[in-house]
C-alpha cells in the first residue's frame, strides 16, 4: 500500500466524519427549531396507517434519519403511546423521508464555471451559508437563533464533506482494480450485501447513499450495481433501531423486527419484480453510467415504490412480528407496564406524567387484586395462589422503585405548576398504595399460618371479619376508581367509609374480646384475628389519604388531618350523609 492510498482512504474517511457529523449538526437544529412538536406530531396525528405513512415521510425528511424516527416509535411502542399497527405506517414514511437527503446531497455537485454562474457553484452556497451560520450562532441570543445557526453550519460541513469524499476517490476512476470490484457489485448477491455492510458500519442510511453517490464520480457505478447496493443498503439501516430495542419490552422488539421486515421485504419484492422482468425484456440500461443524481432519484423511486405496494399489508406485517416475537407469559395481565418509564419522555413533562398515571393505575391494580387473592386464601387456602400474592407483592415494590426514581428526576426539570402539583399528588400516593401491598401479602401469611396449623375461626368471628373484608373491598373499589379517574365526588364517599371501618374494627374487637372470656382455647386464633383486623383498618386508613391528596390537589394542599378535621365540621358537605349510609350497609 502505497502513500498515496493512504492519502486517498484519509481523505475518504475524514470526508465521511465531516458528513456524518454536519448531517448529525443539521438534524439537532431541525430538531431544537421544532422543540416537542415532533415526537408530540408523531404521537397524536398517527390514527390510520395513512397517516402515519405521510407523517413519516415528512418527519424523517426533516430530520434526515429514518432510525431517529423508528428510535423515537420504539419508544412510543414500547411505553404504550402508541399501537403496533400505528408504527407500522410511520416506519414505512421514514424509509421514503430518508431518501431526500440524497436530494440535498445533490447540491454539492452543483458548479458554476465562470461569471454570474460561479455563485451557484457549491463553493459559494455552502461559504453564504456558513457565515450565515456563524453569525446566528455566535451573535444572536435566541435559542431559536443559535439552533437554525446549528442547521447552517450542518448544511455547510455535509457538503464539505461530499466534496471531500468525491475529491477523494475521483482519481480511482483511473485504477483499474477499482473498477473491478466495483464490477463485481453488478452481482445482485455481492451487491446486496456490501450496501447492509456500508450502512452497519456507518449506522446511517443516508450517509451510505453519500458515499455511493460520491464513488459515483469515478464513472464506475452502473445501474446494475447501484440498484442491489441501494436494496442492501435498506436493510442495514435497521442496525441502529434493532440496538435500540435492547431492552425494551416485548412490543418494543416488534416495532425494531417492523423496520427490518419492510426493508426485507422491499429487498425481495424488488429482487423479484425486477430481476425477473429482466430475464424476460432483457434492460437495456443496466450498463448505464450513475452520477449523484441518478442514484437520488433511483433511491427515492425504489423506496416509494416498495412502500407503496406494503402499506395494504399492515396488519400482515404486525400479525408476521407478533407471530416472530410471542407474548411472554406476563404481557396479559402486566402488559409491560415497568416498561412504560421510558428517560426519552423526560423532556415532555406530559407525555411523562400520563405515563406515570398509567403506570400507578397497573400497580393500584395489582394492588387490589393481591387484597382479593389474600382475602380468598382466608376461605380456602391454596399455595398457589399464596405464591402468586408474593410474586405480585415483588412486582408492586419494583413499581414503588421505579415510580420513585422517574418522578424525582421529573421534578430536576421544568415543570408548571399544575405539572409540579400532579408530581406531588403520585409522590404522596405511591407508599401508600406500596403498604396496602404489604398489608394484603401479611394477611395472606395469617391465612397460611392458619392453614399450617389447622385452625380456623368460629363461625360469628368469620361472620364479623366477612362484614370488614366487604367495607374494605368498597373503600378499596372507590380509592381505585378516583384515583385512575380524578374523580373528587367518589374520593369525598372514602373518609366517611374509612371512619365507619374504624368503628367496625373497634366493635369486632369487642366481640371478639367477650367471646373468649372464660375460656383458655383459641387465644392463638385470636392473635391472629386481631392481626388480621389491624391489618384491614390500617388498609382503609391508607384508602383516606389517597383520598385526600386527590381532593386537595387543586388546591396545592396535602394537609391531611387539616382536610378531615375541616370536613368533619363542614355543614355543606356530605359527610354524615354517607357515613349513615355506611352504617346501615356495613352492621354487625
Amino acid at each position: 500500500m502505497g502513500i498515496s492510498t493512504i492519502v486517498t482512504v484519509l481523505t475518504l474517511l475524514s470526508g465521511v466524519a465531516l458528513f456524518l457529523y454536519g448531517m448529525q449538526l443539521m438534524g439537532e437544529g431541525l430538531k431544537q427549531v421544532a422543540g416537542n412538536k415532533l415526537e408530540l406530531i408523531l404521537y397524536k396525528l398517527t390514527s390510520t396507517p395513512l397517516k402515519g405513512f405521510l407523517l413519516g415521510t415528512v418527519v424523517t425528511a426533516l430530520i434526515q434519519s429514518s432510525g431517529a424516527t423508528t428510535v423515537m416509535v420504539v419508544g412510543f411502542v414500547n411505553s404504550g403511546l402508541m399501537k403496533l399497527s400505528q408504527a407500522i405506517g410511520i416506519i414505512m414514511g421514514a424509509n421514503i423521508g430518508t431518501s431526500i437527503t440524497g436530494w440535498i446531497i445533490c447540491l454539492s455537485y452543483i458548479d458554476g464555471q465562470q461569471g454570474l454562474a460561479s455563485l451557484l457553484s457549491t463553493a459559494t452556497i455552502s461559504a453564504v451559508v456558513a457565515i450565515l451560520g456563524i453569525v446566528f450562532r455566535m451573535f444572536m441570543k435566541k435559542d431559536i437563533f443559535h439552533a437554525t445557526g446549528n442547521i447552517m453550519l450542518g448544511f455547510a460541513i455535509l457538503m464539505v464533506g461530499m466534496q471531500t469524499m468525491s475529491g477523494a476517490v475521483s482519481p480511482l476512476s483511473q485504477s483499474p482494480a477499482f473498477t473491478s470490484l466495483l464490477t463485481s457489485f453488478t452481482n445482485p448477491v455481492m451487491g446486496i450485501l456490501f450496501g447492509i455492510l456500508i450502512t452497519a458500519v456507518l449506522q446511517s442510511a443516508s450517509a451510505a447513499c453519500g458515499v455511493l453517490q460520491a464513488l459515483s464520480v469515478t464513472g464506475g457505478i452502473t445501474f446494475a450495481s447501484a440498484f442491489p447496493m441501494l436494496m442492501g443498503v435498506g436493510i442495514g439501516a435497521a442496525t441502529p433501531v434493532l440496538l435500540s430495542a435492547i431492552g425494551t419490552g416485548t412490543n418494543g422488539k416488534r416495532t425494531a423486527l417492523v423496520y427490518l421486515l419492510n426493508d426485507l421485504f422491499a429487498m425481495l419484492l424488488g429482487s423479484v419484480l425486477f430481476y425477473g422482468t429482466n430475464l424476460v425484456f432483457h434492460y437495456p440500461f443496466l450498463d448505464t453510467v450513475m452520477n449523484p443524481f441518478s442514484i437520488a432519484a433511483l433511491n427515492s423511486m425504489y423506496r416509494f415504490a416498495a412502500m407503496l405496494l406494503l402499506l395494504p399489508f399492515v396488519k400482515g406485517i404486525e400479525r408476521l412480528t407478533k407471530v416472530l416475537i410471542p407474548n411472554r407469559e406476563d404481557d396479559e395481565e402486566d402488559s409491560d407496564t415497568l416498561d412504560l418509564l421510558e428517560d426519552r419522555f423526560l423532556n415532555y413533562p406530559d407525555l411523562a406524567l400520563a405515563q406515570c398515571q398509567r403506570a400507578m393505575d397497573s400497580m393500584a391494580e395489582n394492588v387490589v387484586k393481591n387484597l382479593a387473592r389474600a382475602m380468598d386464601l382466608l376461605d380456602h387456602f391454596d399455595e398457589k395462589k399464596f405464591i402468586k400474592i408474593q410474586e405480585k407483592e415483588s412486582r408492586i415494590d419494583k413499581y414503588q422503585d421505579k415510580l420513585d426514581t422517574y418522578l424525582m428526576q421529573m421534578l430536576k426539570r421544568e415543570l408548571s405548576n399544575a405539572q409540579s402539583t400532579e408530581v406531588s399528588k403520585f409522590l404522596h400516593c405511591i407508599p401508600d398504595f406500596e403498604r396496602i401491598g404489604d398489608y394484603s401479602y401479611e394477611m395472606a401469611k395469617v391465612a397460611r399460618d392458619q392453614y399450617e396449623k389447622k385452625q380456623s375461626f368460629s363461625g360469628s368471628a368469620w361472620k364479623d371479619l366477612q362484614v370488614v373484608m366487604h367495607a374494605v373491598t368498597e373503600i378499596m373499589d372507590l380509592t381505585m376508581d378516583s384515583f385512575s379517574t380524578s374523580d373528587r365526588l367518589v374520593a369525598q364517599r372514602i373518609e366517611p367509609l374509612r371512619v365507619w371501618i374504624s368503628m367496625l374494627c373497634t366493635e369486632v374487637r369487642h366481640r371478639r374480646i367477650s367471646r373468649l372470656k372464660g375460656t383458655r382455647s383459641g387465644i392463638e386464633e385470636g392473635f391472629d384475628y386481631n392481626e388480621l383486623v389491624n391489618e384491614l383498618e390500617r388498609i382503609a386508613d391508607h384508602c383516606s389519604n389517597i383520598a385526600v391528596y386527590i381532593i386537595e390537589t387543586a388546591n396545592n394542599d396535602l394537609d391531611v388531618h387539616d382536610y378531615v378535621s375541616r370536613t368533619k365540621k363542614d355543614r355543606r358537605s356530605r359527610y354524615k350523609e354517607y357515613l349513615t349510609e355506611y352504617r346501615q350497609k356495613y352492621s354487625i
